[in-house]
């Protein structure tokens, strides 16, 4: 260690490194490849890195992981390549790695932002919930644009990501997260019996602890070296697949577990082909959480100065890293695991001022071993505070029960209160973690998943326990996910350490009652008199004093404060800390980019655009087009000189007196094909459909279990074991998905399968009188007559050489058929009907004529027609509800007292007064217009055209009542004026229906 380095030579693992140049907030500084920004900034000498967020006080690094709260910067790679709030313990270091950092002005050593720390006593906890009542107005113009312009923490990149990223799917049988001694031998184990197996740690080298633990040995090897070898080995072997810089963020339903690999972060050029981060999502047959545990600081006045850090943090950038977090350091412990930390420094060359233990004459090795360094030991004592303000200068001492000061100068105070079982993927799986009353930690108790906890994570002391618990897990796991047994060697610990457990709480000089900042969380700024406030003001539950307070709300979700505010809290209520409680952790286990969750799905890839087969050709003739969900489709087809409402009217008028040929293709489809399908469609459909012969089509109603109309379509049997269902297009996922709901949750005992088959059939509609003519000298292997092939009926044959499900089915009220063939094949069939619809006048017509025809005959369209609260009864339906059936889902539903009620909105048809006036879709509907505002309104349009046909406007309306109200006279106020409109029948063309038969 020399002049401002604070690197000791011969010290960590990266000695022999190259050189890696960096800058922090415009300062220029030099570091090796294998450090993370953090050792390259200790290495330097620099311990100020941030400023917090509510007060904005200096704060320094204090953990060398995951758990960081301080130490939070901006990553620049160029404009577009600005990341706020990387933690800089996590940071890989490269060359010309540009950092700043965040939530200071102008400049880091002098921000005037910490005038809120003088402003402290105004800003206690839960302020933000008494203040800015008053005055009302200032809400909105000054305290909410003040407040959200405070808010957060870093500035959001204000340019588009140029970068990519990629995600991937997975399945294993044994999926480990966690790549400490204990994740490593349970993947062992696991991997030894051939099944597959996943190894994920969020760290650059696997080893956890045994990176900075000097006295392990397992195999005769140097922890970290035997770590490194064992890794090796899984990496090699065909079943198992090795993750380094991936961090297991979630843990869901069904073992199903979100991983972000961070793959090109850490490189100076990454290469366009290089995603920025990868999302992998797993689904394990077992998995083995082996997490660790995290270090806790100790709770004592100005605990947050910059060069404060976790004792296992400084041996971790000593041992790993080679670097001396200072030149005379100070200890401050509760627990053994500090000594290791100040002996390991002492060895290095680093003067250790003084250890001070709360507790009173603690004994054991490493104990003696400082002793015999001839480190000074003060037994019974506590830091009362911290002095400096840049840089931690000075730690005062005083007996834990009250008397003289003694303040002893040092550059560097390490702290630790003792280690917290890291169980947060254990909770995110919904297990339930129970109170180890003897150790005061809580722990992994009742199961939810298909899951063991292994390690530290699950409160097991000692190395060698740690891999005979571990190692046992990952056998076990294997074979619960189908492996036999196999010859395997365990790992063999030669030689560890052991830790004390520490305690809880506040430490001596951090009250009760004074007015001392002794931190908890640092990150938000959460003291121990804003815990005991909290309690004082009425919180009883700990997930109350966690909001009251935002203990444990910041980005590191209280890694490290958790347990002290939850004791803090207990402590001031007088309870024991089970019956207080500990808030729930949730994923993300840390902050997850929205570029990673995105991947591909941005831009044009944000929503998929989807094109039918026959959309080239509709294109090629000047179609217009409209967004129907993610399906582009033919709105209209315009000639010259025409407008849309000219070219609806003239598509419209040759279906009805020739033929139009429609692209259905987006119809939803799905295939319910198994012995069994039948008895499965009677339980999804209001209809029956056992008794439906082979080749006859019903049409369908699906009900929600409160009974409302869920979707609708023509279902066609093709066999007794098959059924071609149809839904609308923007229902297709969700009915799908409907349907694998009931088929897995409610009726499992069915034997069915259900599969999508939207994109595998082009659907061509052809109607209109002549649709026959057209189709007929296309076909093979079907009688047309009318005989043969009534209308709701369907066959399988061939048209234009190649398969075809041909439906004789109608949407317009007129002879109609549709025409279901391979997708690859639709607009070559399409020319080909075109070609023959051309020798009768045949019109393309698109999605405005379709709905224009279809309201001619009072066709609903679910969704448009119906709003979520209505019933078959309320559209007319009730036709379509099996009276003889006992059950389907929503059948309870219908039965319920207001479903049956009189006054119920129903669908009915409107004609205005003046048949010219077209209404408003959406324009609500009155009895008396005369009323005072805010008028009572008794229905609303649902669906309305001008129709060419009928030579008026026509409208679809659910009205209170409706069908008691044929012929009365309502109105629709509007902007312009009241429209008369009266109530007729939803029928408006063709009222006998004779056209459906030519």
């Amino acid at each position: 260690m020399s002049g401002a380095s604070y690197r000791i030579s011969g010290a960590g693992r990266f000695s022999q490194a190259k050189t890696a140049r960096f800058s922090f907030d415009g300062q220029s500084y030099a570091g090796i490849e294998g450090d993370t920004l953090a050792s390259a900034l200790l290495a330097n000498g620099v311990h100020l890195v941030g400023r917090s967020f509510k007060y904005h006080r200096p704060r320094g690094i204090l953990s060398a992981g995951a758990e960081e709260p301080n130490a939070l910067v901006e990553i620049r790679r160029d404009a577009a390549r600005k990341t706020p709030n990387v933690r800089a313990t996590v940071q890989e270091l490269y060359d010309g790695l540009d950092a700043q950092s965040q939530n200071r002005w102008p400049s880091l050593s002098f921000d005037l932002g910490a005038v809120s720390d003088i402003a402290s006593p105004l800003l206690s906890a839960g302020f933000y919930y008494k203040t800015f009542m008053w005055p009302k107005a200032a809400w909105k113009r000054l305290y909410e644009p003040k407040i959200r312009a405070a808010a957060g923490l870093g500035v959001s990149p204000d340019q588009p990501d140029p970068d990519h990223y990629s995600s991937r799917y997975a399945h294993c049988d044994v999926l480990v997260l966690g790549g400490g001694a204990a994740g490593i031998a349970a993947a062992l184990a696991s991997a030894e019996t051939g099944v597959r197996v996943i190894l994920a740690d969020e760290q650059a080298e696997f080893g956890g602890s045994l990176r900075f633990e000097s006295g392990a040995k397992i195999d005769g090897q140097d922890g970290f070296a035997w770590a490194q070898a064992a890794v090796a080995k899984l990496a090699a072997m065909d079943n198992v697949r090795v993750l380094s810089r991936t961090t297991a963020f979630g843990y869901y339903a069904q073992n199903f577990v979100g991983l972000v690999e961070r793959v090109s972060e850490h490189l100076r050029t990454p290469g366009h082909d290089l995603a920025r981060e990868r999302l992998w999502q797993v689904r394990a047959k077992r998995v083995v959480l082996a997490s660790g545990a995290i270090e806790r600081h100790m709770v004592f006045a100005d605990n947050d100065r910059p060069g404060i850090m976790l004792a296992g943090a400084a041996r971790t950038y000593l041992n790993h890293y080679g670097v001396a977090v200072g030149r005379n350091v100070g200890v401050y412990t509760a627990n053994d695991s500090a000594y290791a930390a100040a002996i390991d420094l002492k060895k290095a060359g680093v003067n250790v001022a003084a250890i001070v233990d709360l507790r009173e004459n603690p004994t054991g090795p490493v104990i003696d071993e400082a002793r015999a360094l001839g480190i000074e030991i003060n037994f019974g004592r506590a830091v009362i505070r911290a002095g400096g303000k840049l840089r931690v200068s000075s730690m005062t001492v005083q007996p834990k029960n009250g008397g003289g000061e003694r303040t002893i100068a040092v550059d560097a105070i390490l702290m630790s209160a003792g280690w917290t079982p890291s169980v947060h993927l254990f909770s995110h799986s919904r297990g339930k973690v129970a109170f180890n009353d003897e150790t005061k930690r809580f722990v992994p108790g009742t199961y939810a998943q298909d899951c063991v906890s292994v390690g530290a994570c699950n409160g097991t002391d000692g190395l060698s326990a740690t891999v005979d618990e571990a190692y046992a897990a990952g056998a076990k796991a294997a074979k619960d996910a189908g492996a036999k047994a196999a010859k395997s060697s365990k790992p063999k610990v030669d030689a560890s350490e052991s830790w004390s457990r520490g305690m809880l709480g506040a430490a001596p000089g951090a009250g009760p009652d004074t007015t001392v900042k002794a931190f908890v969380d640092f990150q938000n700024d959460v003291t121990a008199k804003d815990i005991r406030q909290a309690v004082h003001e009425g919180m009883r539950s700990i997930e109350h004093v966690k909001r009251f307070t935002t203990n444990g709300m910041a980005t590191d979700q209280g890694k490290t404060s958790n347990m002290h505010g939850l004791a803090i809290a207990a402590e001031t209520l007088g309870k024991p800390i089970p019956e207080v409680g500990l808030t729930t952790f949730r994923a993300p286990y840390t902050p997850v980019t929205f570029g990673a969750i995105v991947s591909h799905a941005r831009g044009p890839l944000f929503d998929p655009t989807r094109r039918t087969a026959i959309h080239p050709w509709a294109e090629a003739q000047g179609a217009v087009f409209e967004d129907v969900g993610q399906w582009k489709r033919a709105w209209y087809f315009p000639k010259a000189g025409e407008d849309m409402h000219a070219a609806v009217d003239r598509e419209c008028v040759a279906v009805r007196k020739t033929a139009g040929l429609f692209d259905a293709s987006t119809l939803g489809k799905i295939e319910v094909v198994g012995p069994d399908a039948a008895k499965f469609m009677e339980l999804l459909y209001t209809n029956p459909w056992e008794k439906l012969e082979p080749g006859r089509c019903r049409y369908g109603i699906m009900l929600r279990e409160d009974g409302f109309i869920y979707d609708d379509g023509v279902v066609g049997r093709l066999a007794p074991d098959r059924f071609h269902v149809t839904t609308t297009t923007g229902g297709a996922p969700r009915v799908m998905n409907h349907m694998e709901d009931y088929l897995q949750t409610e009726f499992p005992h069915l034997n069915v399968w259900l599969t999508s088959i939207t994109e595998q059939w082009a659907v061509i509609a052809v109607q209109g009188p002549k649709s026959r003519d057209i189709i007929a000298p296309l076909v093979e292997g079907i009688d047309m007559s009318d005989e043969a092939l009534p209308h709701m009926s369907v066959r399988e044959g061939k048209i234009c050489g190649v398969p075809t499900r041909l439906f004789r089915m109608s949407f317009t009220g007129e002879r109609g058929f549709e025409v279901n063939v391979p997708a690859d094949y639709g607009q070559a069939v399409w020319e080909a009907l075109w070609a023959e619809g051309q020798k009768h006048g045949a019109a393309a017509y698109g999605t405005e004529a379709m709905h224009v025809l279809r309201a001619e005959k009072g066709y609903i369209i679910v969704g448009q027609d119906t709003d979520g609260t209505v019933t078959p009864n309320d559209a007319g339906l009730d036709w379509a509800v099996g009276k003889k059936k006992t059950d389907f889902v929503g059948i309870r539903g219908l039965t319920r007292p207001d479903l049956v009620a009189k006054g119920r909105k129903q669908l009915v048809g409107l004609k205005t007064r003046d048949p010219k006036v077209v209404l408003e879709e959406g324009a609500q509907i009155v009895e008396d217009p005369k009323q005072a505002i805010p008028m009572k309104m008794i229905g609303h349009v649902s669906s309305s055209y001008w129709s060419e046909n009928c030579g008026r406007s026509i409208a679809l309306a659910l009205v209170a009542g409706g069908r008691d109200r044929m012929g009365e006279t309502l109105y629709v106020p509007m902007p312009n004026g009241v429209i008369e409109v009266e109530v007729t029948g939803m029928v408006f063309f063709d009222e006998t229906g004779g056209r459906l038969n030519g």
